[in-house]
């Protein structure tokens, strides 16, 4: 499982309804924006690798300034989105390939039981809609954005 994570001061998500118009469908204030991609090979392992990584990352400021407290030390909520693209290789050529991306089922699956991880944890969680056209938007803090990966490939 990849995730991008974003220390932000708010961010939502909403999704594009038929005829264009948008209906949010999650929002946060001071937190983690949290763009979650799953691949064939996820497992359990894979879910609950970023089921602890996220909460207990020290990315947010203590009271001397420092990185060194974690959303569960800080308080904040988690908007966590799905987003199969993470998995594009753009190596081969100029259209991405997602061929590592999971069946919509199965990535679902995951999804909802790390959304639930999380809550489980204590942590408000938003999400977006899977398989909708939705749109996020938000504002980065520091910025902060860290890349996990359960595979640690970076």
């Amino acid at each position: 499982m990849r995730c991008v994570v974003q220390r932000v001061t708010e961010a939502k998500v909403t999704v594009v309804q038929e005829d264009g118009s948008e209906q949010l469908a999650g929002q946060i204030g001071p937190g983690i924006m949290a763009l979650i991609g799953v691949s064939t090979e996820d497992t359990e392992k894979d879910l609950k690798y970023l089921a602890d990584k996220v909460p207990n990352l020290r990315i947010f400021d203590d009271e001397n300034g420092v990185m060194n407290r974690s959303i569960l030390d800080a308080g904040g909520a988690i908007l966590a989105v799905s987003q199969f693209t993470l998995y594009g290789d753009a190596r081969g050529g100029r259209r991405p390939s997602y061929i590592r991306a999971a069946k919509p089922e199965e990535a679902n699956a995951l999804y909802e039981k790390l959304v639930a991880a999380w809550r489980e944890k204590g942590i408000p969680v938003e999400t977006g809609r899977f398989r909708t056209e939705m749109r996020v938007s938000l504002t980065n803090d520091g910025p902060v954005t860290i890349l996990l990966d359960s595979e640690k490939q970076f």
